[in-house]
């Protein structure tokens, strides 16, 4: 009789075990995730699968495109902009290691920004907001998502009162190791320029109604998780982060941050100055400047920029490190409408963490590729949360082709290799 009375007690136990683990998986893994491993698509009749290439969940919309986005001017259906406009813009740092790529997710950015995050390696700042709507669904969607830097901030500062940004940690103020105890002591010895963390602190972008700082650390397995075998090998722990957009944007309407702040009422974009995109979206017949590249720092070659002119699509296509740069979701090479390159001063190793600073704020100069064409331009920004504004050599606002835009953020030293068919 004792035997039978243990055994029970631990078939009891077996099914209080199993029965949490089942509540656990079931709060914690989104609905329609799949293995990324084996890509099998989501059961979910409302979706339908892209069979030829790795991107499940597409949801495909019908009707007339007849709504502008206010990011990119590229036209979508109704139903489209009733999904975005009961939001605000996501900004997402996504890292470009070599052993980061093919990344996730860039393709369905409105805008994209690159810049140097450290030793000649680029980050990617993508701002998502129109086009990711048709192109995901509560899976793991973006990334690798990595580290935040302060020049980034003084950008996706233009895309909100409290913009929501979302990141792996950051730099901040941090202090040598004992070697003993293993924890920091002694005086900070990062440059507080530098401080990225600090800075979102210091933005109210962690404070209780206006928390759209989405830090990893701060989310859930359901917002964001590891994947160390996504792209079919095992990569390094700090290149495996990926994030469900859905789901941080689900967090950001939990914490009140919809397309209102919900403690004052008022709309994300009442003070968002939106960009021109009158110019025709024209295949050229002669393109003046069907290439063109860029290395970020002189001998790094795994970060040169090449953006080739197809007239099939009327769009760059870019190459990254001297090979087709390709987006996991959608197994094709990225493509951009517009490219800005935006010169800024660099100033390196301010401190003994090897932390730059870019000076995205201010003026300079620089160049604009659209339609297989090539315009001089300057750039303007007076402060941290104003727009950064774009003219041509005349003194007007640039007119930009609707869809996305990709802005290259180099260095004053750095130089842009392009052929002038019409003055050659």
């Amino acid at each position: 009789m004792a035997n039978k009375f243990k055994n029970l007690s631990f078939l009891g136990l077996f099914l209080v075990i199993g029965g949490i683990s089942y509540l656990t998986f079931d709060k914690l893994t989104p609905a329609n995730s799949f293995n990324l491993s084996t890509n099998s698509p989501s059961d979910n009749n409302n979706v339908a699968e892209k069979k030829d290439n790795k991107q499940t969940g597409v949801i495909n919309f019908s009707g007339p495109k007849t709504q502008s986005c206010p990011l990119n001017g590229l036209k979508y259906t109704t139903d489209e902009e009733k999904i975005w406009s009961a939001r605000r813009p996501l900004a997402v740092m996504i890292e470009n290691h070599a052993e980061a790529r093919p990344q996730s997710g860039l393709q369905n950015a409105d805008i994209v920004y690159e810049a140097i995050a450290e030793g000649g390696i680029t980050r990617f700042m993508g701002v998502f907001y129109c086009g990711i709507v048709d192109g995901s669904t509560n899976t793991y969607d973006i990334g690798p998502v990595r580290s935040a830097r302060t020049y980034f901030l003084d950008l996706a500062s233009e895309y909100s009162d409290y913009p929501l940004y979302a990141h792996v940690g950051g730099a901040n103020c941090s202090a040598p190791k004992d070697p003993v105890t293993g924890k920091q002591s002694g005086p900070c010895t990062t440059n507080k320029k530098a401080q990225a963390i600090e800075q979102i602190s210091n933005y109210g972008w962690n404070n209780k109604g206006t928390w759209g700082d989405l830090s990893q650390f701060s989310l859930s397995y359901k917002v964001c998780r590891r994947e160390p075998d996504r792209l079919g090998d095992t990569r390094a722990t700090e290149h495996t982060m990926y994030c469900s957009t859905k789901e941080l944007w689900n967090t950001a309407a939990n914490r009140g941050l919809t397309n209102l702040t919900q403690i004052n009422n008022q709309s994300w974009d009442k003070n968002y100055q939106s960009w021109n995109f009158s110019q025709a979206d024209s295949v050229s017949a002669n393109p003046s400047t069907p290439t063109f590249s860029f290395d970020f720092w002189t001998g790094y070659k795994e970060y040169s920029v090449t953006w080739n002119y197809d007239k099939n699509s009327n769009s760059y296509l870019r190459s990254n490190g001297g090979q087709p740069h390709i987006d996991f979701n959608t197994q094709k090479q990225i493509s951009t409408k517009n490219v800005v390159v935006e010169y800024v001063k660099e100033t390196r190793s301010i401190d003994e963490h090897g932390h730059l600073l870019y000076g995205v704020i201010g003026n300079g100069t620089g160049y604009l590729f659209e339609n297989g064409n090539k315009t001089d331009i300057t750039w303007t920004k007076k402060n941290r949360t104003s727009r950064t504004v774009f003219k041509d050599s005349a003194g007007k606002e640039v007119k930009f082709v609707p869809g996305q835009i990709w802005i290259e953020i180099l260095p004053t030293s750095s130089v842009v290799r392009y052929e002038d068919t019409k003055q050659s």
